[in-house]
């Protein structure tokens, strides 16, 4: 027959390892996948020894900041160049459909205008050839420049200075008149006259 002290000393030793695992309180519990792993620390190599401070160095005077530069009066901008305007002493022309000949009661007219540009010999002009809607954009720039050198031709026969003259074709981008009829056509077929001070 078994001794009590047989029996309670399996007994005994599992009590104790319960409170020997539930007791230890102090470190907690922390799984074994969260547990960092560990570290094989090599041979603690001495430390280095410590450098000395460097000694400090004055640092170098900042130089003086630069003298202003003098201040020189700007010049005043240059005005902008006069922008050609109309004026009522040179008269405009105007053409036959699909033409650029001087008509002769136009030449009337380019006559006035010679003799009111050779009195005001300060004057520039520039011509602008137009036409009415009828044909093709670029056709119609052709037939503005042709009417507006036809134009120029007229003035420098009569004694106006060609470097006096500029000439420009607008064709039938900026009408007089839009009505679509003969009436308004015959308006924007012309030779249009703009002047500027030199």
């Amino acid at each position: 027959m078994k001794t009590l002290v047989q029996y309670t000393a399996p007994a005994a030793v599992a009590v104790a390892l319960i409170l020997l695992v539930g007791a230890c309180a102090r470190r907690p519990l922390v799984p074994v996948a969260a547990a960092p792993a560990p570290v094989a620390r090599a041979a603690e190599a001495p430390a280095p020894p410590v450098a000395p401070a460097p000694t400090p160095v004055a640092a170098a005077p900042t130089p003086p900041p630069p003298a202003p530069a003098p201040v020189v009066a700007a010049a005043p901008a240059p005005r902008p160049a006069p922008a050609f305007m109309a004026n009522d002493n040179v008269k405009a022309i105007h053409f036959d459909f699909d033409k650029s000949d001087i008509r002769p009661e136009d030449a009337k007219i380019l006559e006035s205008n010679a003799a009111w540009l050779k009195v005001n010999p300060g004057q520039l002009l520039m011509i602008e050839g137009h036409s009415d809607e009828r044909g093709t954009v670029e056709y119609n720039f052709a037939l503005g420049d042709r009417r507006a050198t036809a134009t120029l031709n007229y003035l420098v026969a009569q004694g106006v200075k060609t470097d006096r003259i500029s000439v420009i074709s607008y064709g039938m981008e900026r009408p007089s008149c839009s009505v679509h009829n003969e009436g308004c056509w015959s308006q924007n077929r012309r030779s249009q006259f703009v002047v500027k001070d030199q």
